[in-house]
């Protein structure tokens, strides 16, 4: 698949956006640059369809805007038409990202799906909607799925439903908290999803830092996936959680650096070879610590160590006392060899 989604070994890098573009198109557009330029491998966005997915009671999870009076008329404020949205695929297309949106209802799935998005996310409130769950499966695209509102038998339960449609899925470590304190990260979850389904695995996090991230791709994960601002100063309820671009920059560079590191290990006596103009200079040598006349047998006192490390190895100090001086060796230079006669007897 493009965008290296699945590749043994790189992390897969979503930059998400949700709905921090504020119902601007413009802005979105802006995202989709400055996501690309940070280095991530795809954009992910949020389709809502408010009549779709939503009833004019449902309340606020945090009560943020002053001008929609309801959750639904926010949903309805984010929403774009078709058009609108095939503008924002094709666009993260050129920009070299995979194109990705959140569906939250059956009707957004089918909008979605005309757009023939490559790779699916499934939100953490949507793992029991079995009737979207099928659709998208219909589809057979690959799916990830978050697990952030979910405890383990839910999981079991849905994961068993998709693999049996034989799609290719992801699942997601996330904590449903903005923002998410360490202890609820959930690391050690990675190796329990990866053992338990087989199948790739990876970490949605929400919490602000770059630090997450780097730790779950150390760990092996396939996928990482953050909220995104443009400013720490922008409005809307995933400020708070998000990294500013700048941040996503550091963190999709520290990723790759972890790659490099872990793709070429290290050979400790090969480092050492490689190593042995330093070990010259950085090294240390037996040295007269004083001026040695011939006969001179070798004490401690007369002896120490310094640099470079081009003679005698420091290490050998002890085998040097007991010693004969067979020449004239002047205060701080270094001990060779030939400087010396045998052992002296006893």
């Amino acid at each position: 698949m493009s965008g290296h989604f699945g590749q043994a070994g790189r992390t897969f890098v979503i930059g998400e956006v949700a709905l921090s573009h504020d119902g601007s198109l413009g802005l979105a557009h802006a995202f989709i640059d400055a996501i690309a330029a940070a280095g991530a491998d795809a954009v992910k966005f949020q389709t809502h369809i408010a009549a779709a997915e939503s009833t004019p009671s449902e309340p606020f999870r945090v009560k943020f805007s002053t001008q929609d009076a309801t959750r639904y008329q926010y949903w309805q404020r984010m929403e774009f038409t078709e058009p609108q949205w095939q503008e924002l695929a094709t666009h993260a297309q050129r920009a070299g990202m995979v194109f990705m949106s959140s569906p939250f209802s059956v009707e957004a799935v089918e909008l979605l799906e005309r757009l023939d998005m490559a790779l699916w996310k499934i939100g953490s409130g949507e793992v029991s909607n079995d009737p979207m769950l099928d659709r998208i499966a219909d589809i057979g695209k690959p799916i990830l799925l978050s697990s952030g509102m979910s405890a383990m038998a839910e999981l079991d339960r849905v994961i068993a439903r998709l693999k049996r449609r034989d799609v290719e899925l992801g699942v997601l470590q996330c904590t449903t908290a903005y923002p998410c304190p360490p202890e609820k990260i959930g690391l050690n979850l990675l190796d329990v999803f990866r053992q338990r389904y087989d199948c790739l695995t990876g970490l949605s996090d929400h919490s602000a830092t770059i630090y997450p991230s780097l730790a779950a791709a150390a760990l092996g994960a396939d996928v990482v996936e953050v909220h995104v601002t443009l400013s720490r100063e922008m409005f809307g309820p995933d400020v708070v959680a998000s990294l500013t671009t700048t941040e996503l920059r550091q963190m999709v560079d520290g990723i790759r650096f972890i790659e490099r590191m872990k793709a070429n290990p290290v050979d400790k006596d090969l480092i050492a070879h490689d190593m042995a103009g330093l070990r010259a200079i950085f090294n240390k040598s037996i040295v007269a610590r004083v001026a040695l006349e011939p006969g001179t047998v070798l004490g401690a006192e007369h002896l120490t160590v310094k640099k470079p490390g081009t003679g005698l190895a420091a290490a050998r100090l002890p085998e040097l006392v007991g010693r004969r001086i067979k020449r004239r060796v002047a205060a701080d230079a270094l001990l060779a060899e030939e400087d010396l006669e045998g052992a002296e007897s006893a």
